[in-house]
C-alpha cells in the first residue's frame, strides 16, 4: 500500500475542497511567476546580478531571487523600486475580460 500522494492527487484534492479558493490560489500563483519573470528580464537587459539589483534596491539577493522565481506577490511599492532600479518605469493597467461567445 503507498500511503504517498501525487503532486496531481493533492491538487484534486484541493480543489474539490474549495474550488473557489484553489482557483484563485492557483491564478495568483500564475500572477508572481509572470511579474517574477518579467522582474528577471528587466534584470538582465539591465546588465545586473541579483546582487546588484538588490543593493540598489536596498534589499538583499536572496530577495531578489524569491521574486524571480515567482515565490512572492510583490508589492506595487517592490515593482516601483525594481523599476528605478533597472531605469524603467512601472505602469499599471487594468484589462477587461474578454468577452464569450456563449451570451
Amino acid at each position: 500500500m503507498n500511503l504517498r500522494k501525487t503532486l496531481d492527487e493533492l491538487k484534486n484534492e484541493a480543489r474539490a475542497e474549495n474550488p473557489a479558493a484553489f482557483d484563485a490560489a492557483y491564478d495568483q500563483a500564475g500572477r508572481d511567476i509572470e511579474l517574477g519573470e518579467r522582474v528577471r528580464e528587466l534584470r538582465l537587459r539591465a546588465g545586473l546580478t541579483q546582487s546588484e539589483l538588490a543593493r540598489r534596491m536596498g534589499t538583499t539577493q536572496p530577495a531578489i531571487a524569491r521574486l524571480e522565481a515567482g515565490g512572492t506577490s510583490p508589492s506595487i511599492q517592490t515593482l516601483d523600486s525594481v523599476a528605478q532600479a533597472v531605469g524603467a518605469r512601472l505602469e499599471i493597467l487594468f484589462v477587461e475580460p474578454m468577452a464569450t461567445s456563449d451570451g
